[in-house]
């Protein structure tokens, strides 16, 4: 039985396709239209899915969408009539979209799948789903957190087998993703987009306003349930987050994109993570309670938050943890169609000794024929090498301070690169973040590089060994990898502390020693793991640095042609294409002119 899971309408638009509740598919449509969180319909990557499984619209028995619309519309009026005539803006503003379209979706999906079957999901439900199923638990407990699904915005239960069970929830407009979200708007990132900046930004401030946000933001339970005070926001009334109130307990206004981040920006920054980070725990401490277990998996946005997934392990909150890769809607679509395979069906279920996820390489592949064919197509002098001998040659420029673009095999599922759409570089490299960072990512220099490391050496650079396949825990850089800094070093503040080298390999280390981890096995990432080996018997160096292969504001490359453009366009040294390798000249690098790099806008 072919069951197409769709997520679409709001952001992070994707399908996925589960076969006998085998995973065979998944990808976000953002990858084909080139639109960063594109929320629209997913057609793109529903034809390269229907391409890549080898099946016709005909043959998909069920369609599942992630959420169920007209509960959504619920709550929009719902709230309307809670708080009119406040919010009458916003309020006209999303009508017209409703009318037009999302009140249709049903219409719409069966237009654009030849009027197959369609089930509905409850968004949180989806996300459980998704959590659950893939992974390797026979019994865990379930915690789903993000902005909003229809009503929720935090669930809590258990899954046992093939079936879950979700009995708490929270719902709008009290919502600890929306929470982290104000101040991602406050201090000048994008919703729904720059989370995760706010994230890296937290350690160069200092977190004084956690007890304001505490006394006057949110009120949290011994339960893990919480309220917030609404007449800080504005969310809930109107077209921004926060309101003058929230100005005034700050003593600021927001800080506009484009100008500088300000001491402010960090310390808010700091501040809403550690109450980011105590919340979560409480509330997954109550649900692991709650159901007799010590195993857990998270979904939902608000999993993404790979520094407080970290504590949890550190805390001993649990002992074993499972996030799906794709935590945000993307991962929807999959949550969707498994849902209905083991929970509306209820087809039994065997959990995989690792997960069922495979890798989370779900996407589309490119043949060495294709690739050879673009390359000529294109004029572009290659140099074609051994399998046998690509790992050496890969390892060998990056241990000669290249930076490589590596595109191999299918398709990362979710916002993290792992090894197949990778921009590679050296982590024992004093200058290689602030040189990736400036050359190739057009980014913000405070911005850290996640660490690539071989499994089975994690303990030696790491303070903690649970795997960390899918880059979505943090820890600490192992105390005998540190340098001691002077005292001139310590003493450094805000942005400044970027600076001194902290450890042996400081590319990846941050300025609070910690780094999000990626660990590589040769079972799911063959290539990437030897790659990681052949880099250790050069150097003695099991680790580093792994970052999407994109610059800031594209989606990561789907394609050789766009891996090609962003290669030229940047200045990557090595291009590796399966096992075509193409190298830059000295004449094709490009001068950073400050006035080419106002393309890149920092926000």
């Amino acid at each position: 039985m072919n069951i197409l899971g769709i997520s679409a309408f709001y952001h992070d638009s994707a399908v996925a396709l589960v076969r006998d509740g085998e995973i065979l598919y998944a990808a976000q449509e953002e990858r084909f239209s080139r639109k960063k969180h594109d929320h629209g319909f997913p057609h793109r990557a529903l034809e390269d899915c229907l391409k890549t499984v080898g099946v016709t619209l005909d043959e998909i028995d069920q369609v599942v969408f992630y959420e169920k619309p007209f509960l959504k519309f619920d709550r929009l009026i719902s709230t309307y009539m809670q708080f009119a005539p406040r919010g009458w803006r916003s309020f006209i503003a999303a009508m017209p979209v409703w009318f037009k379209e999302k009140l249709y979706i049903k219409h719409f999906i069966q237009e654009a799948t030849a009027n197959r079957k369609i089930a509905f999901v409850k968004h949180h439900e989806a996300h459980a789903a998704s959590a659950f199923y893939p992974s390797p638990f026979e019994h865990a407990a379930i915690v789903t957190i993000d902005g909003v699904g229809e009503w929720d915005t935090l669930t809590l239960g258990e899954g046992r087998g093939n079936h879950i069970r979700l009995d708490q929830a929270i719902h709008f407009p009290h919502s600890l993703g929306l929470l982290y979200s104000a101040f991602t708007y406050f201090t000048g990132f994008r919703v729904n987009s720059g989370e995760y900046k706010l994230m890296g930004l937290a350690p160069y401030g200092t977190p004084r306003y956690a007890d304001r946000i505490r006394d006057h933001l949110i009120q949290v339970k011994p339960d893990g349930s919480f309220r917030l005070n609404l007449k800080y926001f504005n969310y809930h009334l109107g077209l921004t987050m926060t309101n003058r109130r929230f100005n005034r307990l700050f003593g600021a206004p927001p800080r506009r994109p484009e100008t500088p981040i300000r001491p402010l920006d960090m310390d808010l920054a700091a501040s809403i993570q550690l109450v980011l980070e105590e919340t979560v725990e409480t509330i997954v401490r109550y649900a692991m309670k709650k159901v007799d277990s010590d195993r857990l998996v998270l979904a939902g946005g608000v999993a993404l938050n790979c520094v407080a997934n970290g504590r949890l392990l550190k805390n001993g909150v649990a002992s074993q943890i499972w996030i799906q890769p794709a935590a945000g809607d993307a991962g929807g679509a999959l949550g969707a169609a498994l849902w209905y395979w083991h929970q509306h069906l209820d087809h039994a279920r065997v959990p995989a000794p690792r997960d069922s996820q495979r890798g989370s390489f779900l996407g589309s592949a490119f043949t060495v024929e294709e690739i050879r064919a673009f390359l000529e197509s294109e004029h572009i002098a290659y140099t074609e090498v051994n399998r046998e001998n690509l790992p050496e040659e890969v390892a060998r420029h990056i241990a000669d301070q290249k930076v490589v673009g590596l595109f191999q095999g299918r398709m990362e599922f979710g916002p993290r690169a792992l090894g197949h759409r990778s921009i590679l570089g050296d982590a024992r490299s004093a200058e290689m973040q602030r040189v990736m960072n400036l050359k190739i990512k057009f980014r913000e220099s405070f911005r850290p590089f996640a660490p690539s490391v071989l499994a089975g050496r994690m303990a030696e650079f790491f303070d903690y060994n649970h795997p960390s396949e899918y880059m979505l825990l943090v820890y600490n850089v192992h105390p005998q990898r540190l340098r001691a800094l002077s005292a001139e070093e310590n003493a450094l503040d805000g942005l400044q502390r970027l600076n001194p080298v902290r450890s042996e390999i400081p590319a990846i280390t941050h300025v609070d020693n910690s780094a999000r981890v990626h660990s590589v096995d040769a079972e799911t990432n063959p290539l990437y793991h030897d790659i990681l080996q052949a880099f250790d018997r050069l150097t003695g160096c099991p680790v580093i640095i792994n970052t999407s292969f994109n610059v800031r504001g594209e989606p990561i490359v789907r394609t050789p042609a766009e891996a090609w453009r962003c290669f030229r366009n940047t200045n990557m040294d090595v291009l590796v294409l399966e096992n075509f390798i193409v190298e830059k000249g000295e004449s094709e690098r490009i001068p950073l002119d400050p006035e080419w790099l106002k393309q890149f806008p920092l926000d």
